[in-house]
Formats: structure tokens, sequence, C-alpha cells
């Protein structure tokens, strides 16, 4: 098993290096776009050098360590990049949005030059569209079709941002989401650039929770873009962007499968609603390493439909920490398999890894490990809800999403006292079975108080003592367990 692991680590590095000498050569080979691709006639400008990314760009905290090289699992296979003898060279090109029309003041609108670089780009091999340093960019909601040459770089060394608030808006545009990449094969999104998301005029809004009149949240619609949306795509690599002040989810990803992410930074401010930094559904074989996240809600979440997730080197907080779920809202089906969660650094957040599931829902939960988890301050550090509600009118239901096969293992560090720091919910007519617990050590933040853990219907087996001590985990399984036709995934 390691030397599988090892050539997979080799593979993805492989991919990586691949990707950044391409980038070098076309910068060599193409320099800017002729006159004859350039839809706006504008005489021909010397193009700024695009900047290579940096494997180094991501934040390191002070008093963290440094994240190890993650090893890949079996499971999870790395983006390839496509056939050498497939494109051309004399083909690849450089299409910088300045040459479109852009203007880069942060005022103007560059949403036209933009689709028109993205046009020209999708049509040549191994292309690069350039969003240089040293300029702002605001451009309005945008869909980026394909399918596109393989190869396609969306390389953003620059701000890009979309309109400043709800009120500016256009109406013709979706309030759901800003940035969209749709039906795309082999394309990376990169750079040292960031990716700003204006998001304080949206977190103002007075449907958003205790926005409105004395801490109150207001009826009405409450729409707030997503920043980044991948959809029915495959063989992505997102790295070394800079992406904040997202009005709702900074990245999200749906339909798609073979992702890697790399060095990317996310923030928000703590309070900002809905902004959860990652989330995937419907989405298989992703790879999320030595990032930084904080924000305020999910650091990372996973939605239905999702397996063979590898998590590594991530630091969240402040956050929600990462979550599976939320899962069998209004009675849906949730199939969720395979994922892997270690070597992270969760502080200063409202949860650390959990798992949430809605009471009516069916389908399961299983294969999931956290391992080598380092909590700093963690209020409920570690947590399973089967009883997921946003409001006090949920109803109980018999059926539920079945948990089983989930690990905790090497998890230390402290805890938020006003919650017990490991909770274990289940369904009272579904239990949850194999829950193993293993060098699970965690002790208050502040005080000497060690909380008791709660559990309810929940089994599994303790491979060493913890702290706190778990005595409520059951051993064994249920006497009975629902039907198995609803939860087989």
């Amino acid at each position: 098993m390691p030397d599988h692991r090892e050539k997979r680590r080799h593979k993805i590095k492989f991919a990586i290096l691949f990707l950044l000498i391409t980038i070098s050569v076309l910068l060599e080979k193409c320099g800017n776009v002729d006159a004859a691709r350039n839809p706006h006639g504008r005489k021909k400008q010397k193009s700024k050098k695009a900047r290579i990314p940096n494997k180094a760009f991501a934040p390191v905290s002070n008093d963290a360590p440094a994240p190890p090289v993650p090893a890949l699992p079996p499971s999870y296979a790395a983006p390839t990049q496509p056939d050498e003898a497939s494109t051309n060279p004399s083909t690849n090109c450089i299409f910088n949005v300045m040459d479109f029309g852009a203007v880069g003041d942060g005022d103007s609108d560059d949403t036209a030059a933009f689709r028109s670089a993205w046009n020209s780009a999708c049509q040549v091999n191994n292309s690069v569209l350039l969003v240089p340093s040293g300029s702002t960019f605001m451009i309005t909601s945008t869909i980026f079709s394909g399918p596109c040459q393989p190869g396609l770089v969306f390389q953003v060394d620059g701000i890009v941002m979309p309109p400043d608030g709800p009120d500016c808006w256009p109406d013709s545009d979706s309030h759901r989401q800003w940035l969209v990449f749709y039906k795309l094969d082999y394309m990376t999104l990169t750079g040292t650039g960031t990716i700003e998301g204006n998001g304080q005029k949206w977190w103002d809004l007075p449907c958003k929770p205790h926005k409105g009149p004395n801490g109150s949240t207001l009826p009405g619609p409450c729409d707030s873009p997503a920043l980044i949306r991948f959809f029915l795509s495959s063989n992505l690599v997102v790295t070394g962007l800079r992406i904040q002040n997202s009005p709702q989810f900074h990245i999200k990803f749906d339909g798609c499968q073979e992702v890697l992410i790399d060095m990317l930074s996310i923030s928000s401010p703590k309070l900002s609603p809905n902004t959860d930094g990652i989330h995937i559904e419907n989405t298989m074989s992703v790879g999320i390493y030595n990032s930084m996240i904080g924000n305020g809600d999910d650091c990372i979440s996973i939605g239905p439909g999702c397996s063979n997730v590898d998590i590594d080197g991530v630091t969240c907080g402040p956050s929600h920490g990462i979550s599976i779920g939320s899962l069998g809202v209004h009675n849906s089906r949730a199939c969720v398999s395979n994922i892997t969660v270690r070597n992270a650094v969760i502080r200063n957040s409202d949860n650390g890894v959990r798992i949430k599931t809605w009471q009516g829902g069916t389908g399961s939960v299983s294969g999931i490990t956290f391992e080598n988890i380092q909590m700093e301050n963690v209020r409920n550090s570690v947590i399973i809800d089967q009883y997921y509600c946003l409001t006090k009118a949920c109803r109980n239901e018999t059926a539920a999403v079945y948990l089983t096969d989930v690990a905790f293992r090497n998890i230390k560090g402290t805890y938020d006292v006003r919650s017990p720091p490991i909770h274990f919910a289940c369904s009272e007519t579904v239990a949850c079975t194999n829950i193993t617990m293993s060098e699970v050590e965690l002790l208050p933040y502040e005080g000497i108080l060690v909380d008791d853990p709660f559990c309810w219907n929940a089994y599994g087996a303790q491979e060493t003592l913890t702290i706190p001590p778990i005595d409520c985990l059951q051993e064994g399984f249920p006497d009975t367990l629902a039907e198995n036709a609803l939860y087989v995934c």
C-alpha cells in the first residue's frame, strides 16, 4: 500500500510540474495575441509578463507547523494532462484580456472583454487566458462554457471582482452565481492574484440571520451569489489563488470528477453568513491540499453524491469546521462514501469535524476517516448530528441516512466548554454503527471542567481510552436495523 500511494504522489507532482512548464513555454513562445484575433481592433500592446504560480504562495500561520506533503490514497486518481501528441505547439498562445478591450480600473465593466478572450482561448490547445497583475477588473455574472480545447489555463494575476452589492447587480443576471465554469475538461484556474467577492452588502441584507431591526431576520428574497462554480466538468486544477469575501459560497463543485485543489487562501469574516469555503456535491475523486480557510460557515462542506475525497494539510478557522452534510433534506436520498480528512488544524471554530443529516432522509454515509487533527478552542469538536434543523419546526421522522464505518483517530487539542467535545446524536430508529475511537484527547480551552460526551443510539469500539471517556458508545451492533433497501447506495 505505501508503494502505491508513493506512485500516486509522484503522479500528482508530475501533473503540477507539467502544468508549470507548459505555462512557462507559452510565455516564451506566444507573447500577445495578434491583431487578427483582437475583435476590438485595438493597437497591439506589450503585455505584462504573466507570473507562474508560486508553490509557496499559500499563507502559513506563524504558530502552526507547515502541513506535510500529502500521500494520495489508492482511491484518488490525479487529473492527468492531455495526450501531448494531440496538441499542436504552433497554436499555443496567451490571450490577455487587456488586448480584448478590458480597462482594469475597477469601475468599468470588463465583462465583454473577458467573454471575448475566453471565446478565443477556448478554441486553442494549451492556451492561457491572462488577467494581468497591477489592475482590477469588474465583471458581471458570466458563464464560461465549454467544451474547449484541452489544457486551457485561466490565470488570474490581478484582481477580479463582481459589482459592489445587490443594488449594483444587473437585474438580468443570476443572483445565485457569479463566475461559472461549465462543461470543461482539462482546465486550470490559477494565478497569484485575488478573486474579491465584495460580499459585505450581501451579508447586511435584512433577510440574513440577525441582520434585521433589533437583531431579527426578515422574510423576503435572500438569494446571494456563490463566487465561483464549476459545473459538469472534469480533470480540473484550482491552485494558488486568494479568494475572499464571497457573498455566499466561495467556490463550489457540482457534478464534477477528478478535481485537484491546492494551496488556496480563502477568507471572509467570522460572522459572514453562508460563506462556505469549499463546497462539493455530486462530485467524485477530489483532492484538497495545503490550503488556509477562514470564513463564517463550513470551512469545507461535502454534500450528497460525493465519493473518494481526500483532504490533507488544511488549516481552518474561524469557521464551522469540516462537515459532511447536511444530507437528507426534504426526505431526499444521500450517498457519501470514502472520505478522508487528515493532518488538519481547526481553530476558534463553532464545530470541528462533523456529520449532519436531516430526519426523514435515506441513503448512507460510509467509509469516513478523520485522522491526525489538531483542535484549538473548538466548540463541538467531534459531532454526529442526525437531528439537524435550521428552525424549531422540524418534525420527528422515522427514516434517516444510515451512518456506518466512521473513524476518529488521533484527534487532540482543546475545546470550547460551551458544548461537550464529543456529541453523537444518531437516529432513534437507524443507529450509527462501526464508529471507531482511537487516541482522542480533548481538554478544556479554559478552566478544568472536562464535559462528558453525549451519545444516542451510537455503536462502535474504543481502540484506546479517550479523554474525556466515552462510556456512552455502545459495543457491538443494535438488535435490529431498519430495512436495508432504504440505505443501499
